[in-house]
């Protein structure tokens, strides 16, 4: 079975520790050169890795990272126990809520942007889950 981790490419390390570490309850594991922070605090580690602003997605990507709100398909989604407080954690550490909050079968769910312009959600499931989808 493959093992899962989650990389976010931010501009700033620093800044990008202070966001995750204060928005989420992250903590910052280990270090890799002056470029790499490891979270914990997840089922998963997550990786921070400094990139540049204008700098090539990939050898065959054929764009290059903003930082200001984009789309990806792929986002985290962090479940949590208290959406009201942990929307208000993230807020404060400088995200930025898109949307109302929204009560949906499975629980309450919160959409954010971080300040580097990745998007995340915050969950708070009920007490079905994503059982309450299937009928």
């Amino acid at each position: 079975m493959p093992g899962l981790l989650i990389n976010i490419d931010v501009p700033d390390l620093a800044a990008g520790e202070r966001f995750y570490t204060n928005a989420l309850g992250l903590t910052a594991a280990r270090r890799f050169d002056d470029d790499i922070v490891e979270l914990t605090g997840c089922e998963v580690p997550i990786y921070l890795i400094a990139k540049a602003a204008g700098s090539a997605i990939g050898p065959g990507g054929g764009d290059f990272r903003r930082y200001h709100r984009h789309w990806t398909p792929v986002h985290p989604d962090f479940s949590v126990d208290d959406l009201d407080s942990a929307t208000a954690q993230a807020l404060a550490a400088g995200a930025v809520q898109e949307g109302e909050t929204l009560a949906l079968p499975y629980g309450r769910q919160a959409m954010f942007a971080d300040p580097f312009g990745n998007g995340f959600c915050l969950i708070e499931f009920n007490a079905r889950g994503y059982e309450a989808l299937l009928t």
